[in-house]
């Protein structure tokens, strides 16, 4: 015979239930406000419906206002799908990845624009450019900087060959695993990306040494080719191990445990200053000495913090560097005004890649 239902339980459910039906009739109410969005865009001729400002607007200040018990990644999240969910009522997205299925590109795709834009998985970072450029697709999201490797030196490269802007970054924490589908001790190849396998290094040589490792394009693409391995196995994602059927054998296997790659969103549409925002150029000086401290000083002077300094070879002689820096601020700022203009007449090159709000979460 059943236990009659604890009173207090039952009570707390009937108030879950009617919370629950609160939460729906609220989203009804704020997807026809979002529809009446749209249609207002469309009146007035507007083509673009989705503005990375905007959102991070909200994001901001449904964490601020966070009352607890979820954390803030998890409110950001909730509200990120909410606000995806809304967007499609208005226009489907069509984002760029890196793909196969799996990647961190993905789910750095998923967290900046979450599950109902529709997401196109390409071969390289070159073809998310031109998916970007070329129209097939309003939004590319590319990896730029990795916490322990470094920049991705091809995404700055490709940042001056094409007319597209930075109009939003992500920041992903990465946990490498490693998966396969036989046991670790029958284990004689390890198919791994070049970046994954830096970031891996210590555990490698602690946990397999001298076991084969090779390489592939991509975390999700190890993942495919361990599948089919019967001696391999691969480092990779949680969903990549499981869309190829893998097992995982051993998890968060990356040296350093803050980390993180942050990702780039590209476009052509230029976004608002929201007050927590960041700028990126490309700038180039004389080759001559002081050149470096000349570009660096009107940022020092006007009390902007730089908050990332790369160089890479300029095209135009040996020997000769450009550096792509990202500032706190936003182009449309007064201060960050009157730095680009300096830049303007002091510089040899300058180039304004994007201004764009800060990750949020």
């Amino acid at each position: 015979m059943a236990e009659a239902p604890d009173p207090q339980l039952l009570a707390l459910r009937q108030e879950i239930d009617r919370v629950d039906g609160e939460i729906l009739r609220l989203l009804g109410e704020r997807g026809r406000l979002t529809q009446a969005v749209g249609e207002c865009k469309q009146a007035a001729g507007s083509t673009q419906f989705y503005h990375p400002d905007r959102e991070a607007e909200i994001l901001r200040r449904v964490v601020a206002q966070n009352p607890g018990p979820y954390s803030a990644e998890q409110i950001g999240t909730i509200f990120r799908e909410i606000i995806s969910a809304g967007l499609a009522l208005e226009q489907p997205l069509r984002v760029a990845y890196l793909g196969p299925a799996g990647t961190f590109s993905q789910l750095a795709a998923e967290k900046q624009f979450g599950h109902a834009a529709a997401f196109v998985p390409v071969n390289n970072i070159p073809e998310i450019f031109r998916q970007t450029d070329s129209g097939a697709t309003q939004f590319g999201v590319v990896p730029v900087e990795n916490s322990t490797e470094g920049a991705v030196n091809q995404t700055l490269d490709l940042m001056l060959d094409y007319p597209l802007q930075i109009c939003g970054e992500v920041e992903l924490r990465i946990v490498h695993n490693l998966v396969a589908a036989i046991p670790r001790e029958a284990i004689r190849r390890v198919h791994v990306h070049y970046q994954t396998r830096a970031q891996c290094r210590q555990w490698l040589a602690q946990n397999l040494p001298g076991i084969e490792l090779c390489d592939a394009p991509s975390n999700a693409e190890a993942a495919q080719r361990a599948a089919s391995d019967p001696e391999g196995a691969a480092i990779s994602t949680r969903a990549a191990a499981s869309h190829a059927g893998l097992q995982i054998l051993a998890e968060g296997i990356e040296d350093n445990p803050e980390n993180s790659t942050r990702f780039w969103v590209i476009g052509k549409i230029p976004t608002r200053s929201t007050g927590a925002d960041k700028t990126s150029i490309v700038v180039g000086g004389a080759h001559r000495a002081g050149s470096l401290y000349a570009l660096l000083a009107p940022f020092a002077a006007a009390e902007i913090s730089l908050t990332r300094i790369e160089s890479r070879p300029a095209r135009s002689a040996r020997w000769q560097y450009v550096f792509y820096l990202d500032f706190l601020g936003h182009q449309q700022d007064t201060k960050v005004q009157e730095v680009l203009s300096t830049l303007q007449e002091t510089a040899a090159f300058l180039r304004i890649l994007g201004s764009y709000p800060r990750a949020v979460y």
